[in-house]
């Protein structure tokens, strides 16, 4: 029975608990979306959100008290310079967790948690048509022959070189003799 016990152990003692959740943590801010069991899903978003939260204030304090629960500074340094630009207007909910079926071996009720900004088939901003500016008229690719006005440019560069005087042939100049290979120790 539970007894007022307010996380989920997962079975753990609370150090192997914790590297695991440090991990899991660094490895979705790394890779942005990790699959796992649903009950290791609910734990990690419980740990990392509060993380992310903190990533807003970009201070060499907040850094620390991340860097203590993460233990890696290159998710460290991912969290601060990408993830917090991009989440800085979301007040939470900074993870999706979606069920995604059973686990061949044992059964188990896998998962995937994923940041919600950095999905682009789900995230609502990158799915709206962007202005773009207006191209240029591509030419389409054809085998046929060219058109007479590119084909009249090239004959008058063909003539206009066939008629300029041709200068006289340069002497032969003396060929160049190469240094022999540097052989080690030999």
């Amino acid at each position: 029975m539970r007894h007022n016990r307010s996380i989920n152990h997962l079975g753990r003692k609370s150090g192997h608990r914790k590297a695991m959740l440090s991990n899991m943590a660094s490895s979705l801010i790394l890779h942005k979306r990790i699959q796992t069991t649903l009950a290791k899903a609910k734990a990690l978003r419980e740990y990392v959100e509060p993380l992310i939260t903190k990533s807003k204030d970009d201070s060499t304090h907040s850094r620390r008290t991340v860097f203590a629960y993460l233990k890696q500074k290159e998710a460290v340094a991912e969290l601060f310079r990408t993830i917090a630009p991009a989440i800085a207007s979301r007040p939470g909910g900074y993870t999706r967790i979606m069920k995604i079926g059973f686990r061949q071996g044992d059964a188990a009720e896998m998962a995937i948690i994923e940041l919600v900004d950095f999905n682009e088939a789900m995230n609502v901003k990158t799915a709206a048509p962007v202005a773009e500016a207006p191209k240029a008229e591509k030419k389409p690719a054809t085998r046929r022959s060219r058109s007479k006005k590119a084909a009249d440019g090239e004959e008058a560069k063909k003539a206009a070189t066939a008629a300029a005087p041709k200068a006289p042939k340069a002497t032969a100049k003396a060929p160049v003799k190469k240094a022999p290979r540097k052989t080690q120790g030999k």
